[in-house]
């Protein structure tokens, strides 16, 4: 059976070569595409255009392609199985890299990425593997060491590594809404920890957690 793949890329000409790389591969199949996420979305949810892997640019015109990567995955219809995302993008900063990780994308490469490893890495991500150029998997190494010497780490070791992320993200001012957004979690889940965080520093409110939070150098 081949693999579905959605292409989802404002620039034609990269779809085009996209679309003509896969026809010379058995197992994969370009079912549709979509210059935008407003375009992107709904036609993913046709039963024509169901597809197993989608290609995913991030600058696209109107909605991003982090919010559609989002809204595809976490917005599914219910009975549905959501695509799984690997994004092709010029941009390999460390912000767009983690955001599209927190959205719930499966694997990141950078355009101009040869032929052959596009098609592989669409196969491993169709399989349930993730996949990451080495510019890309060499950045997150960098930018996950920094996460872990967070300030807060040593400042609330009674804390664990996402209630610190959750008090790092209070601190700026986040609602619980904004915080389960950017982690990619539910609000319930989002006040439970916030709850525990109350908990273990003996605050009653957000106004104090934020003041010894940003004490430890969270937050800003």
């Amino acid at each position: 059976m081949s693999v579905r793949v959605f292409l989802v890329d404002d620039h034609p000409l990269f779809r085009a070569g996209v679309r003509l790389a896969m026809e010379d591969a058995d197992d994969l199949e370009v079912v549709g595409e979509a210059s935008t996420g407003e375009e992107a979305v709904p036609a993913l949810r046709s039963p024509d255009m169901a597809a197993d892997v989608v290609l995913m640019d991030l600058l696209l015109p109107g909605r991003s392609g982090i919010e559609t990567t989002r809204a595809l995955i976490t917005e599914a219809p219910p009975g549905t199985t959501a695509p799984r995302v690997l994004i092709v993008s010029m941009s390999d900063e460390d912000d767009a890299v983690v955001a599209a990780i927190r959205a719930g994308a499966h694997g990141y490469l950078v355009k101009g990425t040869p032929r052959e490893e596009l098609l592989r890495a669409v196969r491993t991500v169709a399989e349930g593997g993730a996949v990451f150029s080495s510019a890309v998997a060499a950045r997150l190494s960098g930018y996950f060491s920094a996460v872990h010497d967070l300030p807060g780490r040593a400042a609330f070791p009674q804390l664990t590594e996402r209630e610190r992320q959750i008090l790092d993200l209070l601190a700026r001012g986040y609602t619980n809404r904004r915080i389960a957004r950017e982690l990619v979690l539910s609000e319930k889940t989002v006040r439970n920890h916030v709850s525990h965080v109350f908990t273990k520093l003996q605050v009653t409110d957000r106004t104090e957690a934020t003041v010894r939070a940003r004490d430890a150098g969270l937050g800003v």
